[in-house]
């Protein structure tokens, strides 16, 4: 088995929340829908069905006014603990299209949560990172779920 080091991208953060919220904020359109992207962004959900084979439909809505198609099919869902998918713009065959792993992991009453992409080639994640800025932007998504658990009643 080859390394995929130079085609991933990992970002881990902890959140003050049970496991099951956690997961529930990430899997729930009507959560979704308030922190999903980065910052600036907002998000049309056409559709949202968390199961092996299902697929979440979405428009990510950029603060140029650029829109952004996106379209997950879900392949493992294991409630609470793992989610993994294909993630590309709603188009077939989509050549960005790239793998991506949650875990959520227990730690006591806080939620560990990893989230690997893992993509086709190190070019195309370089393109991503460089042009895009899926590194900040994963970071600018993962502070805004941290904020919304955060004002959230548990």
């Amino acid at each position: 088995m080859s390394s995929t080091a130079d085609r991933e991208l990992l970002i881990t953060r902890e959140f003050q929340a049970p496991r099951e919220l956690v997961w529930d904020v990430w899997t729930d359109p009507k959560h979704v829908v308030h922190w999903w992207g980065p910052n600036g962004f907002t998000n049309t959900i056409h559709e949202m069905n968390v199961k092996p084979g299902g697929v979440w439909r979405f428009i990510m809505h950029g603060p140029d006014g650029t829109d952004y198609p996106n379209r997950i099919i879900f392949r493992e869902v294991i409630k609470p603990r793992l989610l993994t998918y294909r993630h590309g713009s709603d188009i077939e065959n989509d050549p960005a299209e790239f793998e991506v792993t949650v875990n959520f992991e227990a730690k006591g009453k806080a939620t560990e949560l990893t989230m690997r992409m893992v993509f086709k080639t190190k070019e195309m994640r370089d393109i991503v990172v460089e042009k895009y800025g899926a590194i900040e932007g994963g970071n600018q998504t993962m502070n805004k779920l941290k904020e919304y658990l955060a004002n959230m009643n548990f």
